[in-house]
This record gives C-alpha cells, sequence and structure tokens, in this order.
C-alpha cells in the first residue's frame, strides 16, 4: 500500500496580519459610527470607555431628530436627482465616447491625441476650477442643479473614458465586421451589439460616478450656494457648528446617507469585479 504523504499547510503571515489590520481598520470607524448614532449626548464622555461603550438604550431619537435638522426626505429628493441623471448620462455619453475613442485612437494620431487630452483632465485640482466655474455657473443661469450635473458629467468623463477605452480591447472587432456585413449601421452595431456586452463596466462606471457624486460636498457647495437646495452631504454640515459639532445627530445622519448608496453597490456588485479587471487591460 502506497504510504499517505501529508502535505503541510503553510500560511502567509504577512499577509494574513495585512488583512486583519485592514478589517479592523474598516470594523472600528463602522462601530463607532453605529454606537454614537444610538448614544444620547449626555452618554458622550471624554474617556474613551464611555465613547467605545454600548447605548444604554437602543433609541431612534436621534435618527429622527436629523432627518428633521436635515430637512431628511428634501435633501434625499435633490441627492438622488443629482447621482441618478449623473449616473444615466455618464454611462450613456461616455460610453460613446469611449467607443468612439477607443476603436480608433491605435489608427489615429487625431484619436489618440483626444484620448490623452481627456484622460490628461485627472491631473487637474478642482481647487483650480472652483472659481471659473462659480463665475461661469452664474453667468449662464446654471447655479442650481442642472448645473452641478454637467459639471460631474465632465469631471469624471476622463476616468469613464479610460475604463471603457480598456473594456473595449476585450471585445474582438469580429463582432463588429459581421454586424456591418449583415448591413448594420456603426450607430445600430453600437447599440444592439456593443453597449450590451459592456454591461459589467457600465455597473463599474455607476458605482464609481454615484458614490463619487452621493458623497461630495464641494462641488453642490460652491455652485448651489444661495439657492436654498441642499444635497445629503451640504445639509449635514449644519451639525457643525462654531463652537462644536453634535456626533449623535451628525452619525445619525451618516447612516442614513449611507443606507441608499449601500443598496446600490450591492445590486451591482456581481458585475464590478468583471468589469475593472477587463478594463484595466489595455
Amino acid at each position: 500500500m502506497e504510504a499517505k504523504v501529508k502535505v503541510k499547510e503553510k500560511y502567509n503571515w504577512p499577509v494574513t496580519i495585512l488583512l486583519i489590520l485592514g478589517l479592523i481598520t474598516v470594523i472600528f470607524p463602522l462601530y463607532l459610527t453605529v454606537v454614537i448614532a444610538f448614544k444620547q449626548p449626555t452618554e458622550m464622555t471624554n474617556s474613551v470607555s464611555g465613547i467605545l461603550s454600548l447605548p444604554a438604550s437602543w433609541s431612534l431619537s436621534n435618527f429622527r431628530e436629523a432627518m428633521r435638522v436635515t430637512d431628511f426626505w428634501h435633501s434625499l429628493f435633490n441627492s438622488f436627482l443629482i447621482t441618478g441623471v449623473t449616473v444615466i448620462l455618464s454611462v450613456t455619453l461616455h460610453s460613446m465616447i469611449g467607443y468612439a475613442v477607443g476603436r480608433n485612437k491605435a489608427k489615429s494620431k487625431w484619436y489618440n491625441f483626444i484620448y490623452l487630452y481627456i484622460v490628461s483632465g485627472m491631473f487637474v485640482p478642482f481647487a483650480i476650477l472652483m472659481m471659473p466655474l462659480v463665475k461661469e455657473t452664474a453667468k449662464l443661469g446654471l447655479a442650481n442643479i442642472a448645473g452641478v450635473i454637467i459639471c460631474y458629467v465632465v469631471f469624471y468623463m476622463p476616468m469613464n473614458l479610460m475604463l471603457y477605452a480598456g473594456y473595449l480591447t476585450n471585445i474582438p472587432l469580429a463582432l463588429e465586421e459581421a454586424a456591418r456585413v449583415d448591413g448594420a449601421t456603426t450607430w445600430r452595431t453600437y447599440w444592439t451589439i456593443i453597449f450590451p456586452i459592456m454591461r459589467p463596466m457600465h455597473a463599474t462606471v455607476a458605482v464609481i460616478t454615484a458614490l463619487s457624486v452621493w458623497n461630495d460636498v464641494m462641488t453642490p457647495l460652491v455652485i448651489m450656494s444661495g439657492s436654498g437646495l441642499n444635497t445629503l452631504p451640504l445639509a449635514q454640515l449644519n451639525f457643525q457648528t462654531q463652537f462644536g459639532t453634535n456626533y449623535n445627530l451628525a452619525f445619525a445622519s451618516y447612516l442614513l446617507a449611507l443606507l441608499p448608496i449601500l443598496v446600490f453597490y450591492v445590486i451591482c456588485q456581481k458585475q464590478i469585479l468583471n468589469g475593472v479587471v477587463n478594463g484595466a487591460v489595455k
């Protein structure tokens, strides 16, 4: 009989330790957010044990007060409107631009220049654009939600173009050639063949764009200032005053703002990994 050879399992301890530290880094702030959101201000002390301890009673009063202070439903609607329209426009416009540029940049210096020119926009800091944007949107009558959406569509074009152009390298040209032989136009080929195939990248672009737009404060702050309109991040600035911050209400509001985008991510997560991996191939 052949002797059974026992294979000794080896653990990569450095990687395991890093993963554990990473897990603690994520879980610890989330734990503090949940605990502080349910605590009353009187339970907050300067001691570490007072902050880390569980609430004496799990009450939703902080959440109700946070919703009142932030005018939650109106702010939530504005955030949904800005994020939803931005995502739809980004997926539609940026995928078309990515298709046009990505298919031609290898054989045309002009398209390659356009690609590099647009992608270089990722390296322009928002601080440089902030004051010109405020003046231009005011002059054009776009110091409102429409102006914010237009700015977002332009801001995220460089990253999304790079992702779409990279993803197109995984789609064989034979599919388009076969469609042309059958008499399909470029427009029809794109919408009936290419656009559905890029669904994983659509999900990736949608989540990345939605996360960035949903959590952004600066763009709505500088453009919609004085309009009386608030997004959730803008409304949460009400918890910060000259004399301090109401952490209990602020953390409760943060949890409320987290739930919609978390649900959106869970719905799209199956497509995201495939889209990121394939989009990185150039």
